[in-house]
């Protein structure tokens, strides 16, 4: 056993929670799945969702700089005599 063997990662809990069975043949017995170029299609399009997501997120912070900078640009306008 390999000191890597002593983690146990989130994945492999939900696996567990969902099978126990299944996660014990994957870890214990060695066995892997079949469906390999599936879980390879889903690794990818969970690949491109975290891309996206973070995207967005980089958006959002955005929007919201500009928020703060239009509301920065109201108040100087209203303390130097505009409204």
């Amino acid at each position: 056993m390999t000191r890597d063997d002593d983690v146990v990662r989130a994945s492999e809990i939900g696996q567990y929670a969902y099978c126990a069975r299944a996660w014990w043949y994957a870890r214990v017995k060695g066995y892997r799945p079949e469906n390999q170029a599936a879980l390879r299609r889903g690794t990818a399009r969970h690949r491109h969702h975290g891309r996206r997501v973070a995207g967005y997120d980089l958006l959002r912070r955005l929007a919201l700089l500009l928020l703060l900078l239009a509301a920065a640009a109201v108040i100087a306008w209203l303390l130097l005599g505009g409204g």
